[in-house]
């Protein structure tokens, strides 16, 4: 393993081995002494193979190829989960380490499956530890795009640096600006979550659930948590902050008219949004539910999935959608980007109009983006959802295969994928994932991770070891 590759796996070692420490103190102080040595194992597993990782690995840092970059974020996809799961494992009794696994597996990805049928039989400090590995997974997810930013188009690039490459002073600058904004983000939805008076311990786990567009909830319900409008707008809003770039923040603050186009890929999206919201209030509102219809969409674009029981079950194609087409470049939430949708039917227009006016000039630029989209990017936007359409395709197969309705394999197929919990809006929310079968488990999980690893980067294994020439 590279060096860098080890500083990069190590690093999230340590955050988990503070994650423990935390849990421990508070398992101390509320008197839950039972679940303590489990966090204890935790936190000197997770530094004892850090530690070991940093002390073996004294090699002198190579350029690290994409190949290398693709492998070192799969392992901590696999890795880390194992880690996690110790808690689960060691301080619930009849569970097996699958399930202790698939649980940890589902919470570093931000999808939010459970296979617990009621979550008030969970201790706090299990409770809490859940909402700590989404929390530890949404950060994970944005480091990983910062180390695969090669993949990605130059208009992305320019997002985060005025460089076309990133170097190791670049990759630090730009790590520290997401551990500070998505603290900074975190904060403000807890801030804002005690501003309606919730309860400080169900916030606390909300506010890392929500800014890792996570589906892991303190309670069963958010039924129960939010009854009020206000209650409910709030909630939309929080989830909404999860929809729009992490940069975006920081480039607020540190506004420049010059990098006016840093802000273009966020200003689609609050046009997107704004069409969804005009939309939903003037045709969906039929029965004063706005407020709930409008924490549905917000939290279907953001591809958190949490619900009312109460969301119109007409509307699931349209929930579906948002889910699929997801939110921005660089956030936490996944689906297939809103500027590659945009862009693809761009291209896909002027290709048509060249055939019926083949001597005028057509112009790739997406609205509020100054620059051309090159072909090379539109390439690698179609392969993104060609890849997204087997992989449904594939999962949905291997479901239906191991005795799931057809219907309920096609719905849990996209939430897998797209990293989305299932919630009543999608009509799953009873779905019970602890009697599934070894291998259907093994299949979620292995779909789970390959949703959170950008799809493209899937193209790229496969270009590597079936066409190496």
């Amino acid at each position: 393993m590279n060096k860098f590759s080890s500083i990069y796996i190590s690093s999230f070692l340590i955050l988990i081995s503070i994650f423990s420490f935390f849990n421990i103190i508070y398992s101390n102080y509320f008197g839950i002494f039972f679940n303590i040595e489990n966090y204890i194992y935790t936190l000197f597993i997770s530094i004892i193979i850090g530690g070991g990782l940093l002390f073996f690995n004294r090699k002198k840092t190579t350029k690290i190829t994409i190949y290398e970059k693709i492998f070192t974020v799969l392992i901590g996809y696999f890795l880390f989960p194992l880690i996690i799961s110790l808690p689960y494992y060691f301080s619930i009794q009849n569970i097996s380490l699958l399930n202790s696994y698939f649980e940890a597996i589902s919470g570093f990805t931000s999808t939010g499956f459970t296979i617990f049928d009621n979550i008030k039989q969970l201790d706090e400090s299990l409770i809490l530890w859940r909402s700590t590995s989404q929390w530890i997974g949404g950060i994970y997810f944005l480091f990983s795009i910062l180390l695969l930013i090669d993949i990605f188009d130059k208009n992305l690039k320019q997002s985060f640096t005025e460089y076309l490459s990133f170097n190791y002073n670049e990759i630090f600058k730009q790590s520290f600006k997401i551990i500070i904004i998505y603290c900074f983000l975190t904060l403000l939805i807890f801030i804002l979550f005690k501003i309606i008076n919730l309860r400080t311990f169900d916030a606390f786990n909300l506010s890392l659930s929500i800014i890792s567009s996570g589906g892991f909830l303190p309670v069963n319900s958010i039924d129960y948590l939010f009854v009020s409008d206000l209650s409910k707008i709030i909630l939309s809003f929080t989830m909404i902050l999860s929809f729009f770039s992490l940069f975006l923040t920081y480039n607020l603050i540190f506004f420049n008219k010059k990098k006016l186009n840093f802000l273009s890929e966020d200003f689609n999206l609050l046009i997107y949004f704004l069409i969804l919201i005009s939309f939903s209030f003037v045709f969906l509102n039929s029965s004063n539910s706005f407020p709930t219809i409008l924490v549905a969409i917000s939290s279907s674009i953001s591809n958190i999935g949490v619900s009312f029981s109460n969301t119109p079950n007409n509307l699931i194609f349209i929930f579906f959608i948002m889910v699929i087409i997801g939110g921005s470049f660089f956030s936490t939430s996944s689906g297939i980007r809103v500027i590659k949708i945009l862009s693809l039917i761009k291209f896909s227009l002027n290709n048509l109009l060249s055939h019926t006016k083949p001597y005028q000039i057509y112009s790739n630029k997406v609205t509020l983006i100054n620059e051309n989209t090159d072909k090379s990017d539109i390439n690698k936007y179609f392969f993104s959802i060609v890849i997204f359409i087997i992989s449904l395709t594939t999962l949905t197969l291997l479901l239906t295969l191991s005795d799931i309705q057809f219907e309920n394999s096609f719905k849990l197929s996209i939430l897998t994928i797209m990293n989305t919990v299932n919630s009543t809006m999608f009509q799953l929310s009873n779905f019970d994932f602890n009697s599934l079968s070894f291998l259907t488990k093994i299949y979620l999980i292995i779909f789970m991770i390959i949703g959170r690893v950008e799809l493209l980067t899937i193209l790229i294994l496969f270009k590597k070891f079936l066409f190496k020439n």
